[in-house]
Order: structure tokens, then C-alpha cells, then sequence
């Protein structure tokens, strides 16, 4: 089946403590977390610390969800995308030594990169593989392993040599690690069961879309899940 540049991007996300007490510093939130691990502090006390970090990135999760699955115009989508790259890049050179914030800088580039397509878009996608790299190597288990699944869908849906990287191999490789990780969630299954069907692999994508479209919810990601939901009928249908 041909390849396309369509870079959707996963993504894929923990859930968020409770957007509050943003003043408090992530050595401090780790500090007070490892505290409360050794009293025995219940989630609902945990609930109410924050990860300064992760508060920075909620608000791009939201925004990407929003730009993606709400703005049907490309011309308003770009424009969106493109204030969100600004925001993003800002976010990930104050935090080198997080993998989070890289791994949704990567995604939104690779959004770009798909609403764009073409040879034009091929710098973007080339940035969002060295950020994705870059996130395995300060923590490959951050939000699930969904570095793996980014990456693995560039993999697929890129040109491969001369024209850029793509590589079925290193795509299935990624996937499956993603899916080692996160066996039930959605994004994994998913882009796994898109890389089945673009590698003439049909009948073995239906379990993975069948698994993809009953992952369980995540937590204030509503709007992305509800989009991805409609991606994955799209895809059933397809195959029937």
C-alpha cells in the first residue's frame, strides 16, 4: 500500500495530577513524592501535589487535541500549529533534562508535518525524530513509552533513503516496544494496526484496532480520544 507523509501525531499521555500549586518546583514535587511513598500516603494526598512540568505540558496536549480534531480549515490549522511549535520549543528548552516536553514538541512538529506534506514538511519530521531520540535517552518509559510510538510512526509513514528515513523494521521495532509498554492503550495499538494495513498486513491489524477503539479513557484527554476513536471506525471500515 503507498506510502504517505500523513504524520498523525500520538500521542499519548499519562494522566495529569490536579492543575494547582504551579509556584512548586519538580525537585520539590519529587521530594515531597518520595516522602510520601515512605508514610504511606494515599492517591488522593498525591492528587494534590503537581509536577510543574507536566503542568506545562497539559496545556499543549490540549491544544494539539483542539488544532487536530476541531479546525477543519488546513489554513487556520496551520496557523494554530505553528504558535503551537513556538510554545512547545519554549517549553522543552527550559526542561533539557525532561523527556515529556520533547516528546510533545516532536508530535506537534510531526502534526505540522502532516497537514504540510510533501518535501516541504521533511525538515519538521526530521527534528521531531532527533527530539524523540533525544526523549529515549533522558527516560525511554516516559508517558508510557510514547517516544517509541512516535517514532515508530514516522518511520512508516516517511520516504525512505534517498528521500528521508522511513524503515518499515525500525517502524515495527518501535511499535512493538511501545506495545510493550503500554499494551491496552490506545495510540500503541493503533498506529500498530495503521502500520499493519499500509504493510499489506490487513487481516492482522484487526485485532489491534478492535483493542485500540476499547482502550480505556484517559484522564483529561477526552477530545484527543474521542478524535482518535473516530480514526480507528475509519479504519475498521476500511478493512470491511
Amino acid at each position: 500500500m503507498k506510502k504517505t507523509l500523513l504524520l498523525t501525531a500520538l500521542l499519548t499521555a499519562a494522566s495529569m495530577p490536579a492543575l494547582a500549586q504551579q509556584h512548586m518546583t519538580y525537585q520539590e514535587y519529587m521530594q515531597q513524592k518520595q516522602a510520601q511513598e515512605a508514610s504511606g500516603a494515599t492517591a488522593d494526598t498525591e492528587d494534590q501535589m503537581i509536577d510543574p512540568v507536566m503542568a506545562a505540558v497539559k496545556p499543549l496536549q490540549d491544544e494539539w487535541a483542539r488544532i487536530k480534531y476541531q479546525i477543519p480549515d488546513k489554513d487556520k490549522q496551520l496557523e494554530a500549529i505553528h504558535v503551537l511549535e513556538t510554545r512547545a520549543e519554549q517549553v522543552t528548552k527550559a526542561n533539557p533534562s525532561r523527556a515529556e516536553p520533547m516528546i510533545w514538541e516532536a508530535i506537534i512538529l510531526s502534526t505540522d508535518a502532516g497537514i504540510v506534506k510533501g518535501l516541504s514538511a521533511l525538515s519538521k519530521v526530521e527534528k521531531a525524530k532527533n527530539l524523540l531520540e533525544g526523549s529515549l535517552r533522558v527516560n525511554p518509559k516516559a508517558l508510557d513509552g510514547s517516544a517509541h510510538t512516535s517514532l515508530g510512526s514516522l518511520y512508516y509513514q516517511v520516504p525512505g533513503w534517498p528521500v528521508a528515513f522511513g524503515d518499515d523494521e525500525e517502524a515495527e521495532k518501535h511499535l512493538k516496544l511501545a506495545l510493550q509498554m503500554n499494551p491496552d492503550g490506545i495510540d500503541p495499538n493503533f498506529f500498530y494496526g495503521d502500520f499493519l494495513i499500509e504493510d499489506d498486513r490487513e487481516a492482522e491489524a484487526r485485532p489491534y484496532l478492535e483493542r485500540a477503539l476499547m482502550a480505556p479513557d484517559r484522564p483529561g484527554r477526552e477530545l484527543a480520544d474521542a478524535g482518535r476513536r473516530q480514526e480507528i471506525k475509519a479504519k475498521l471500515a476500511e478493512l470491511n
